[in-house]
């Protein structure tokens, strides 16, 4: 008689599962540590190194996120079609080695003091194209290796490995960058290491259904916009985000704070960058065993709208502990919008154009965060940072009461059941 094989009730009961979280959480926090690192490191030689005034260095970082902004546009659409025409681990596992040669770039010209700005916004732009590459692949694996009845609980599990990599690379990275200012770089470089290997650990991934090959490269990207912008409760989910984080995120001007207003070094910027993601974790978690199943639309509009208010808290607080604990409720308000719109693009996107969906997705959120930093870096020298936190974080407010009325889709959605017809993309 045969034995009866149980069907898994967690991703985490799946093999190739646990090498793909392994290697998602190493990758995030070698990622999110070298950004905190970069920026803090970018924002110190300005004002040391250079004499620039606080609102000139600000409005540097501005530039910085426009240096990591343009590979992101210019790249991500031939990042999508790669993670639909090739082996998916293999896109993800090259674009780390790139990362793992930039950070050895990075802790080599720190350990030998080449402290010089346009060498950090050359390396910042090589870590930006390295990012286009990985995440829309690294996006696209898990549909493939999870049960779609597992989706919602596997999007939990994938938002705590990224918060919990999102907490420990920016607080770890900022106490290894007081002890030495190279060692972040040497650490990032051994993580991605790992993550490599765990990700060319997942089995062999099935090719995408349909042939792709005998369509032209530029028709495909072209199908993958298309698609986004056909259907207009996706294109809701992903233009909120991208609108209100553009004007709501605080995170370029967090060493401003860190240095400057609340002058807490790059120790207390480490923990300020973990500070969101802190909170996010712990609503991942709670996701994980719990998903959202009602009044999803809802939810994510009012997560939206209390972000924005956070920000503008964040920015008038002045103590440092309250300034922690803004940033970790911001971080659990954006943590439920997050996981609204991942479970909505993965359960309702064809495996075929998977990857191009998600490329597009992430490319709204880069170009959220880092067109975020160009606009925060103008506003802070026009405004000062204080003003420009504030003032963007009523414009997220503002943002999310145009959504509600300019796409009735998103307060309509009651469950993740597909909200708009699924179609295949042409070609």
């Amino acid at each position: 008689m045969a034995r009866c094989v149980r069907e898994p009730n967690s991703p985490i009961q799946i093999g190739d599962y646990r090498f793909f979280w392994l290697a998602r959480l190493l990758t995030v926090i070698a990622q999110t540590g070298m950004v905190v690192i970069i920026g803090y490191q970018f924002y110190d030689v300005a004002r040391a190194d250079y004499g620039m005034s606080i609102s000139e260095a600000a409005l540097q970082l501005g530039l910085l996120g426009v240096a990591q902004f343009v590979p992101l546009m210019l790249l991500t659409p031939v990042a999508g079609l790669a993670a639909d025409r090739f082996d998916r681990r293999h896109v993800a596992a090259l674009a780390m080695g790139l990362d793992i040669m930039v950070a050895l770039g990075l802790g080599y010209s720190t350990a030998a003091g080449m402290r010089s700005l346009p060498l950090l916004f050359g390396f910042a732009a090589l870590h930006g194209t390295v990012r286009v590459f990985i995440n829309p692949a690294m996006a696209a694996i898990a549909p493939n290796i999870v049960p779609a009845r597992l989706i919602p609980k596997a999007i939990g599990f994938n938002s705590i490995a990224w918060q919990a990599g999102g907490v420990t690379g920016p607080a770890a990275f900022g106490f290894l960058y007081a002890d030495h200012p190279s060692l972040p770089y040497w650490t990032a470089a051994i993580l991605l290491v790992l993550a490599g290997f765990s990700t060319l650990m997942i089995r062999t991934l099935p090719p995408p259904e349909g042939d792709g090959s005998r369509v032209h490269p530029m028709r495909q990207i072209i199908d993958g916009f298309r698609y986004v912008w056909s259907e207009r409760f996706l294109l809701g989910c992903i233009s909120l985000d991208l609108f209100a984080v553009l004007l709501g995120g605080a995170t370029a001007l967090l060493p401003v704070f860190a240095r400057d207003i609340l002058e807490v070094g790059p120790e207390g910027l480490g923990q300020m960058r973990a500070a969101p993601a802190l909170g996010a974790a712990i609503v991942a978690m709670w996701l994980s065993w719990k998903p959202l199943e009602r009044n999803v639309g809802n939810k994510m509009l009012m997560a939206v709208a209390a972000f924005g208010a956070l920000t503008m808290a964040f920015g008038l607080s002045r103590y440092f502990l309250l300034s922690l604990g803004l940033l970790a409720l911001l971080g659990a308000a954006d943590m439920i919008s997050v996981f609204i719109r991942n479970s909505l693009i993965q359960l309702n996107t064809p495996d075929e154009v998977r990857g191009r969906v998600s490329a597009i997705s992430g490319l709204a959120i880069s170009a959220s965060n880092e067109l975020g930093e160009m606009q925060s870096g103008l506003a802070a020298a026009l405004l000062g940072a204080t003003g420009a936190v504030v003032f963007g974080g009523a414009g997220a407010i503002i943002i999310t009461g145009l959504w509600a009325w300019k796409f009735p889709e998103i307060r309509r959605a009651r469950t993740f059941a597909p909200q708009f017809r699924q179609r295949e993309p042409d070609g």
